[in-house]
């Protein structure tokens, strides 16, 4: 996989966040922002080894 600059932070940050997003898209409007923050958090947070 080409590097495209980001860190391994923004990375699992960006993936948990759309795995957050998929699975919260059966909730009308809100459940995919939702979805989104909770995965970033958790992303963010194994990223950081708080995990």
């Amino acid at each position: 996989m080409a590097d495209n600059g980001m860190s391994p932070e923004t990375k699992k940050v960006l993936k948990w966040g759309a795995i957050g997003a998929l699975i919260a898209i059966p909730v009308p409007f809100v459940g995919p922002l939702i979805g989104a923050a909770i995965g970033g958090g958790l992303g963010y947070a194994k990223a950081k080894g708080k995990i």
